[in-house]
């Protein structure tokens, strides 16, 4: 024989209590996934800062997008582009990316630095990189595809590509070495291609 099973009294004060507590459970763990899809969807309490000091190149545009002929570098890479005659402000690029490639340290050997040129150089300044920057790769660039991409800047501009040819940051000759070596700091340490 079975006794019967008897259930206990619950009070509403309980089943009450009960349910609030279920309703609490529910609000932490689905509460911030709604929360954060809403503050995507709205853009509401997005933070400003940005831990990168160049421009970011979100759009995929690879380094053939930009209208360089002839480059397959296999590492991450400081890319000058020079569109028009290279002036004081193409080659202090240059020279400012050779200097982040040296300030590397031991990472030196996961990046290289290239210069892209629509026109020739002066027979004295391609003289001097020839002398003093003898592992700057150079390349051709194309104006037409270099217009269509970068359509906005002007004069020399500094790119950080990466193993694969994308686009990552855009500096202009304004921009502060230190800040350079910083960003491409961090994206070797978080970078998972070599």
């Amino acid at each position: 024989m079975n006794p019967a099973i008897t259930l206990p009294d619950v009070s509403s004060s309980q089943r009450s209590r009960g349910r609030l507590q279920l309703i609490l459970i529910l609000a932490v763990v689905i509460g911030p996934m709604i929360l954060a899809t809403a503050m995507y969807q709205w853009r509401f309490w997005v933070p400003e800062t940005r831990s990168y000091h160049g421009e970011l190149i979100g759009t995929g545009q690879s380094r053939a997008d930009l209208g360089v002929i002839g480059a397959d570098e296999q590492r991450w890479q400081l890319l000058v582009t020079v569109p028009q005659v290279c002036d004081a402000g193409c080659k202090e690029l240059v020279f400012l990316a050779r200097q982040v490639h040296i300030g590397l340290n031991r990472d030196v050997s996961r990046a290289a630095h290239g210069l892209a040129i629509a026109q020739p150089l002066s027979d004295d300044y391609d003289a001097q990189l020839r002398r003093e920057y003898p592992q700057l790769a150079r390349y051709q660039l194309q104006l037409e595809a270099y217009a269509k991409t970068a359509s906005q800047v002007e004069g020399a501009q500094l790119w950080i590509v990466d193993p694969r040819g994308n686009l990552v940051l855009r500096y202009d000759a304004t921009s502060k070495g230190k800040s350079i070596l910083n960003d491409l700091r961090h994206l070797l340490k978080i970078s998972q291609i070599d």
